[in-house]
C-alpha cells in the first residue's frame, strides 16, 4: 500500500501564476522595509516567510525518498537536517505533511523521526504524524534474531509505536 497525504510541485521552479493581495500602504512600507533589510525583492521576502526554505528542503528530501537506489542515504540527510534545525525552524520545515506519496514504511519512519525529535527540541508534534497508521507487522533494524530481542526492548518509543524496531534515531548514529 501507497501512502500520501497530498501531492504537490516540489520544483517549485516554474513561476507562470501570479498571486495579487491587498495591503494597506503601511504594510506595503514594511514589507518593503524588510526586504530591503535582507537585501531580497518584495516577492523573493513574502515567499520566503509563506514557504521557508528549510520546509522546500525537507519536502525536497521526502521526495526522493521512494526513488533513491537507497533510501537510507536520504534518511540520514533527513536525520541530519532534523538534528540541526533549531526549534522554532524544525516546527516550520515539518509543518505540513509529505508531499510525496510515501510507502507505509518510510511514511512511518519519517512521521516517527519527527515525533522523536518534537519531543528532543521541547516542541509540538504536527498533527498529520497522527494520521500515519502504524504498520501491521514489525519491521527490524536487523535480521539477526538475537539483536531483534534487544531492539524490541530499546527501541525509542515513537518506533515502537510505529513498529519499526530500531537503536539509534535523531541525535545518534549507529
Amino acid at each position: 500500500m501507497i501512502y500520501g497525504l497530498y501531492t504537490s510541485d516540489m520544483k517549485g521552479k516554474s513561476k507562470s501564476l501570479q498571486l495579487q493581495i491587498r495591503v494597506s500602504p503601511r504594510e506595503k512600507e514594511t514589507i518593503a522595509r524588510y526586504a530591503k533589510m535582507t537585501k531580497m525583492g518584495m516577492s523573493e521576502w513574502i515567499l520566503s516567510k509563506a514557504l521557508p526554505p528549510g520546509q522546500q528542503a525537507f519536502q525536497g528530501l521526502l521526495a526522493q525518498l521512494n526513488t533513491a537506489a537507497n533510501p537510507k542515504y536520504i534518511l540520514a540527510q533527513i536525520h541530519d537536517m532534523l538534528n540541526a534545525a533549531g526549534g522554532d525552524e524544525f516546527e516550520l520545515m515539518v509543518a505540513q505533511p509529505p508531499g510525496a506519496v510515501l510507502t507505509d514504511y518510510l511514511a512511518n519512519y519519517v512521521a516517527a523521526m519527527i515525533e522523536y525529535t518534537a519531543v528532543q527540541k521541547g516542541r509540538k508534534t504536527p498533527s498529520w504524524t497522527r494520521q500515519v497508521p502504524p504498520l501491521k507487522a514489525p519491521v527490524f533494524g536487523s535480521d539477526f534474531k538475537s539483536l531483534q530481542l534487544y531492539l524490541l526492548t530499546h527501541s525509542p518509543p515513537p518506533f515502537r509505536r510505529r513498529n519499526i524496531f530500531i537503536d539509534a534515531t535523531v541525535g545518534q548514529r549507529v
